[in-house]
């Protein structure tokens, strides 16, 4: 009974995080909720977990830059690999410290060199934010 639980619990989990990643790519592709709810339909069951369309699990492109020192959480979010509790330890870390290079974000617990590399070519700490979902307008 206790491992019958603990399946149900793990399929739960895995339709939560599958949903809630599907809400969060809804949102940047800028649907309306009636469309991001017809998206997320498909999540309320294991074998409909299977079918998701491919295109959830695709990597957005970006373009432009995104001024670490005056973004707000949500465009700081559109990075790869940053999430919000990344976003939120960026924002605290630049009220005390402004950002002078690029690099120093890596002193953000939880950006090292492999986040770091794939963050470079998007981050500046001058200009303004330009940073977008390639072809999105």
């Amino acid at each position: 009974m206790a491992r019958d639980v603990l399946i149900r619990v793990r399929m739960s989990y895995r339709t939560i995080r599958i949903g809630l990643f599907a809400a969060a790519i809804a949102s940047v592709l800028g649907l309306s909720p009636a469309r991001a709810d017809a998206a997320l339909a498909p999540a309320h069951s294991l074998h409909a977990q299977r079918s998701l369309p491919a295109s959830l699990f695709m990597a957005i492109a970006l373009e432009g830059t995104i001024n670490i020192n005056t973004a707000t959480q949500e465009q700081l979010e559109l990075l790869p690999g940053v999430g919000p509790s990344t976003a939120m330890k960026i924002l605290a870390y630049r009220e005390k410290h402004p950002f002078k290079e690029v690099s120093h974000i890596l002193r953000i617990k939880g950006i090292g060199r492999k986040t770091f590399e794939k963050l470079k070519p998007y981050l500046a700490v001058k200009g303004p934010t330009t940073l977008r979902v390639a072809g999105g307008g």
